[in-house]
């Protein structure tokens, strides 16, 4: 199925290209760059967090989660790393090996250190990804619902498979600011493919740092409202 996934994505944007030059200002082998980028956030995602995510809103409502705020260790970052999923472990080099080989095949001028940028702004990237799940997971501290409000992050999800130049208005606030996935790959491959700039790297910044702090934030308030097993 993620093998599919990952055909229909590449295939999506070789279409578009068959009809024109440049999407958002980056041509097909920027692009990919891109694509790549976005499919390996997507990939660590699902091998290192998304296991964890399904199952902390079970813990949350049968009151399981007593178990995890009575260990000598941050209930959040045992709950987000509790488990690794093995079986996406092989989509993640799947992904690994179209992020290298876009990289390999760009005929465009970079440097090393535009490389290791890129790698760390995509961790980031993993971050942002990671924190907009858990604020569509923390309202069922108070809904009590058997998902939270998941169906609408992997909905809005979509924006971060498109470049951030498409959207304008409001929609490139929402998406760059409010609800940032257009942050979690777009800006990273900008500044391998375009060069650094202060303004695109201060944005990155204040939001990925302004979006933890609202996260850990919302989940301390969770964990104030959560009815335990005992109570």
């Amino acid at each position: 199925m993620d093998l599919i996934y990952y055909a229909v994505n590449i295939a999506f944007f070789k279409v578009l290209f068959l009809h024109t030059e440049l999407i958002g200002g980056w041509s097909s082998e920027q692009m990919m760059v891109f694509v790549g980028s976005y499919l390996l956030v997507d990939a660590v995602n699902m091998t290192v967090f998304s296991t964890n995510m399904w199952w902390l809103p079970f813990y949350i409502n049968r009151g399981e989660l007593d178990y995890y705020l009575t260990r000598p260790i941050s209930p959040l970052f045992f709950l987000s790393l509790r488990e690794f999923a093995a079986n996406s472990f092989v989509n993640l080099l799947v992904a690994l090996g179209i992020f290298i080989h876009a990289i390999a095949v760009y005929s465009g001028p970079w440097e090393f250190g535009h490389l290791v940028g890129l790698v760390l702004l995509l961790v980031n990237g993993v971050l942002i990804f990671y924190c907009i799940q858990m604020l569509m997971i923390i309202p069922v501290f108070w809904t009590q619902s058997a998902r939270g409000f998941v169906d609408l992050f992997y909905t809005l999800g979509i924006a971060m498979e498109r470049p951030d130049r498409i959207y304008r208005g409001w929609l490139r606030v929402f998406f760059t600011v409010i609800m940032p996935f257009a942050l979690i790959a777009s800006y990273p491959a900008r500044i391998f493919l375009e060069g650094f700039t202060p303004e695109v790297l201060f944005h990155l910044t204040a939001v990925s740092a302004g979006l933890w702090i609202i996260m850990l934030g919302l989940w301390r308030l969770g964990l104030r409202n959560y009815a335990s097993a005992s109570s």
